[in-house]
């Protein structure tokens, strides 16, 4: 059995993200940073090659298959800033109609621009998808 292809590096945060482009971007990835560690109180750490996370949780299924992944976090890319709530979106309805302009992926949330949503709201999100997930998984600090 295969593990998961994201995993925590130790790349520096500062330097992922003043690399990111374009600098609309990059200004909204800092922003984020900002916003995720306060809602978690976290300091982030790079996944894979371009997802910042926050928190981690080690996971069992059923079937056998295990493995550690973020608790929380996003990835700056050009067409979307995406968020990663773990395990998904599933009873945040409220809070997402307050949220803004977004799309959904099953643990995903797609920006289009950090402008468009509602931060106090978003980080309502962040800290509930902490919640939710903690009552699956212990949630461990990074």
């Amino acid at each position: 059995m295969s593990g998961n292809k994201t995993i925590a590096t130790d790349a520096d945060v500062d330097l992922f993200l003043d690399e990111v482009e374009p600098l609309r971007r990059r200004k909204e990835a800092r922003r984020l940073d900002a916003l995720f560690r306060d809602a978690t109180g976290f300091a982030p750490r790079i996944w894979g090659t371009s997802i910042v996370g926050y928190g981690r949780y080690h996971y069992q299924y059923d079937s056998g298959r295990s493995g550690e992944f973020l608790a929380t976090g996003f990835a700056p890319r050009k067409a979307h800033l995406v968020l990663y709530i773990m395990p998904g979106y599933s009873g945040f309805g409220e809070t997402l109609d307050r949220l803004g302009k977004f799309r959904l992926g099953k643990s995903c949330l797609y920006l289009t621009s950090l402008d468009a949503v509602d931060e106090a709201a978003l980080k309502g999100l962040i800290k509930a998808g902490l919640a939710d997930l903690g009552q699956r998984w212990p949630v461990i600090p990074t």
